[in-house]
This record gives structure tokens, sequence and C-alpha cells, in this order.
């Protein structure tokens, strides 16, 4: 188990901090670097999880490489990246990617196979998600018929709002919106059927793309428990929510703190700390064969 990483500091450029990543602007370049923080009601935990970072850069690594779809990412090799001597790749190490810099399409590209969290809301209110008019007498986790397309717009913070195929189309055009749910239904199902034979459902996830040029890429990462709703498959039953391969048993235990949710959190206790690492591992030995070390 490697020390947790809260945070990095690396002078030599713009840093931009997000909820897990520290994101460092290098020019025509992008350093990437997936902390171990958590987040949970959209506040950051004061404490974090150990290699929850790397877990969330080789899975990503590994789906980049498998999809065989265009993305952003150049090398996850520390050691292969030009950085100046005083940088401590130790800390970089397994949790670093140097990707492409791209105008980023403003769209989370969300597909969902299974109805399930704001999904299920919506759909109990009106029968539909996001515009997608859906089959009547569906239960939570439901196996959608075949999955849909259900964009979001990005957010800086808090969370991202749910938005129609149309709206979408208002923002970033008839084309591009087209292009984009062709091509993020087509890697979520290939990634779906990968993960199945590896006994994980992919419940739903986001997508994340990037204009590099005149091409239209994938970035960020990819098919991640942060980015997922990744379920076990021999534990899955319709009709009642789902054990799950994420932070879970964080907001569970946040549930029964009497937190206000409107104040810092409070600190993480080590059982709880130590059940979600073994869910990141856990999910990553999975889906990729190999073992995590």
């Amino acid at each position: 188990m490697l020390p947790v990483v809260l945070q990095t500091d690396l002078p030599h450029w713009p840093v931009r901090r997000g909820k897990v990543r520290d994101v460092y602007d290098m020019g025509d370049r992008l350093l990437l670097v997936s902390t171990d923080r958590i987040s949970a009601f959209d506040w950051v935990m004061p404490n974090g999880i150990p290699d929850k970072g790397v877990v969330l850069t080789r899975l990503s690594e590994f789906w980049f490489g498998m999809l065989d779809e265009p993305n952003h990412l150049v090398t996850a090799d520390v050691d292969a990246m030009q950085l100046p001597p005083d940088v401590d790749r130790d800390t970089l190490r397994g949790r670093s990617m140097l990707v492409r810099k791209t105008s980023v399409v403003p769209i989370e590209c969300v597909v969902r196979g299974y109805l399930a969290g704001s999904g299920w809301k919506e759909y109990r209110q009106s029968q539909n998600v996001c515009g997608v008019a859906l089959p009547s007498g569906l239960v939570e986790s439901s196996r959608l018929p075949e999955p849909i397309f259900t964009p979001a717009t990005k957010e800086e913070s808090g969370h991202d709002e749910n938005i129609s195929f149309e709206r979408m189309q208002d923002i970033v055009g008839r084309d591009l919106s087209e292009e984009l749910r062709r091509r993020s239904i087509a890697i979520y199902q290939r990634g779906a059927e990968h993960a199945r034979k590896r006994g994980i459902i992919i419940a739903d996830t986001k997508f994340e793309w990037g204009r590099a040029g005149d091409q239209i890429i994938l970035i960020d990462e990819v098919l991640t428990p942060d980015s997922s709703r990744f379920w076990p498959a021999d534990d899955y039953a319709a009709g009642r929510s789902q054990a799950s391969f994420d932070k879970q048993f964080v907001r569970d235990w946040l549930e029964t703190t009497g937190w206000d949710k409107n104040s810092p959190p409070p600190a993480l206790p080590h059982e709880i700390v130590q059940r979600t690492r073994a869910k990141y591992v856990d999910a990553y030995e999975r889906m990729t064969g190999d073992r995590f070390s």
C-alpha cells in the first residue's frame, strides 16, 4: 500500500485542482495527477483512500489501450516524461498521465444501460430520462432495452445538470451531438461487454471529449469507479439498489453521522477507508485480470 497523496505541488506549471485531480498546464500538454482525495455530497473528505489515484489512472490507461478509440493519452510512464530534475517522480508514479491538450466539449456524455441514480428518480416521475421515453413497468436497476444517451452540462462545482439531446444540440451543434452520441454508446457497449465477462456490470458511465485540431478525441478518465456505476454481476437483481465498487461505503457512513452536508465533513474512520480501498482494488483486478501491486 502506497502513502496517501492528498495534493501534489509542482511549482513549475499553473495548476487547477478538481475534487480528485491536480491538472498542470505544461503548454501543449497537460499533466493529470490523480490524488487519493475522495468526495461525497459535493465535499472533499479530509482524509483520502490509499491507492485510489493509482487505481483510477491504471484503469484509464487500460481502457485507452483496449478500446481502440482516438484519445489524449501520450504516456503514463513517469520515467518517460520530460520533467525538471527536481520533480519527485516517485510521488507521481502510477497516478499520472501526460496528455494532449484539447478544446473540451462542454458536455458530459452519459450512457445508461440500467435504470439507477438520477435516471431512476426521473423515470418514476415521468417515465422519461433526459427526454428519452422508456417502457412502462421498469423497476430500480432494470436493464434497459438498449443503452440510452443522456447528456449533462459540465459544472465547475456542484452536480452536473441533466439535459435533453435537443438542448445539447443547441449548445454544441447537431453534427457533433450526433457523433458523440453514436461514439459514446459504442464505447459503452464495448466496455460493458468486456466488464460482464469479468463479473462486473457497468450500469452507466460518463465520457468526456475534446477537440484536437479537426479530430474529436476521448479525454479525461474512462470507465473507472469514479466515472461509472460498477455492480457485481453475481449479486445483481432488479427491483432494488445494488452493491457497488465505488465510494458507497463513504456515502452510507456519512448518512449515519448527523453531518449537515453544509459544513466541512468529518474524517473517515479507518474501517471505511480500508473497505473503500478494497472495493477500488477489486474493481481494478477484476476488470484488468491483473493483480494490483
